[in-house]
């Protein structure tokens, strides 16, 4: 086995994905991950972790399941690999399709497959593109987003992502036109809730009709709102930003890459959570629990019948969409969480997280803890009377993950907030656990600052 020097004298060669690269390049500021368990990961020094973000918002089911890995390497042994061009399909992405559909709300049964969240998310704008070109109105293609979206990191994904993220880069920004923050706690100000909540439709519909609604193709939104800070926006918003869009012949998209497959306690949280059924549902991560990359971009029968009509090709295409092993791990996963219903487990599960992590606002420099069920952040702030944020070279949520690493939990790091999304199989011990190791860091940097 290589030593942690021998790995990372060969991960200098690697570049990392949304990582200051300089950073990286002292000593100390990687972590090499070489096994993985259940709801653990172990570091090349045999250090055992609770994965606190399930790899990436994405180990629904839990790292190293043997009926997964069974059934991927199957697959592989049966068919390795054929694309699904032109006229060709295989088996395995048939049945994906059909099944992923059957768990879609509403009209939502027609299924393109990709390799990333990013690829959903531009291949749901592409496609609306095309939709509106063979409906004989090409002009319908600017974009409705929020700040503190995050959609992908691939150019027009990028471009729907809340501006920060593309600071010092470019981006398809001529497209996307962004809305309010729907952050109640940072930008409600004297407003109530429902005060709040009116001002963000009031913006949403000026800026419809400010562009034209003639113009406007799509509203792009995740249910909450994940690597913007995971950010919920009121009761109620999703359901009249979807009734305007309706009013305006406007698509709504719901970006379910990590609400989906479990995380809120349902397969998809638009309707059963948020009370409305879009126009296309995206979904990557929890599709497979990360054991393999694949995206889903789900459309209506409406915007289906279009597309394929007589007259036209569908100019759009990757070489790895509806994968055969790719297939094989989500077909496998969705039995795994429907046989131990581990949705419905999140229910309960999911909701003792969410309290012992809100319990944690007892703690002076908690600010606020926010999410649902086993999406949550936790923003820190050096005034709580006035939310004074810290001054971002503190590092404070860099030295909190750092904190609890070291007793044993991987947590995520962005500006004040820290970020938990771990794996749905946890018991209430684990998770008992985790708000003991969180306690214990909170304290220690608190001191140190």
């Amino acid at each position: 086995m290589p030593t942690t020097n021998d790995i990372l004298k060969q991960d200098d060669h690697l570049i990392q994905s949304f990582a200051d690269l300089n950073a990286l390049k002292q000593q100390g500021a990687r972590t090499v991950i070489s096994k993985a368990k259940g709801a653990y990961v172990w570091d090349n020094d045999g250090n055992k972790l609770i994965d606190g973000i399930g790899g990436l918002w994405c180990v629904n089911i839990g790292h190293g399941n043997d009926e997964m890995i069974a059934a991927i390497t199957s697959q592989l042994q049966q068919l390795d690999y054929y694309s699904t061009f032109y006229n060709f399909t295989h088996p395995t992405a048939a049945a994906l399709a059909d099944k992923v559909a059957s768990l879609a709300p509403g009209h939502l049964n027609a299924v393109y497959f990709g390799n990333s969240g990013s690829v959903a998310n531009d291949t749901a704008i592409r496609m609306l593109h095309h939709y509106n070109i063979r409906k004989g109105r090409p002009e319908k293609k600017l974009v409705l987003s929020r700040h503190g979206a995050y959609h992908g990191s691939t150019h027009l994904a990028m471009a729907m992502t809340t501006p920060g993220y593309s600071e010092g880069w470019h981006a398809a920004n001529d497209l996307v036109h962004h809305l309010a923050s729907p952050h109640y706690w940072r930008e409600g100000g004297d407003m109530t809730e429902a005060e709040f909540l009116d001002a963000l439709i009031d913006d949403l519909r000026s800026s419809i009709e400010r562009i034209g609604a003639e113009n406007i193709c799509a509203f792009i939104a995740e249910p909450i709102q994940g690597a913007g800070g995971v950010i919920t926006a009121p009761a109620g918003y999703h359901r009249r930003a979807w009734e305007i869009c309706q009013a305006n012949d406007i698509k709504y998209v719901a970006d379910e890459v990590v609400t989906a497959f479990g995380r809120l306690g349902h397969f998809f949280a638009s309707e059963d959570v948020f009370g409305m059924v879009p126009d296309i549902i995206t979904t990557a991560k929890g599709l497979t629990s990360g054991y393999q990359p694949l995206s889903a971009t789900i459309v209506s029968d409406e915007i289906h019948e279009v597309i394929s009509g007589p007259g036209g090709v569908f100019l759009h295409g990757m070489t790895y969409s509806g994968h055969p092993a790719a297939s094989a791990a989500a077909l496998t996963n969705i039995a795994i969480m429907e046989r131990e219903q581990i949705p419905q487990r999140v229910k309960t599960t999911g909701a003792y997280f969410e309290s012992k992590l809100r319990g944690l606002t007892d703690m002076e420099i908690v600010g606020e803890v926010r999410g649902s069920h086993f999406m949550m952040g936790i923003e820190f702030v050096k005034d709580r009377a006035t939310k004074a944020s810290f001054d971002p070279e503190q590092q404070v949520a860099l030295k909190l993950a750092g904190a609890c690493q070291k007793r044993g939990l991987i947590a995520r790091p962005l500006g004040n907030v820290l970020i938990l999304s771990p794996t749905l199989i946890m018991d209430e011990a684990m998770i008992d656990r985790i708000e003991a190791i969180l306690r214990e860091a909170i304290t220690e940097v608190a001191a140190s600052l």
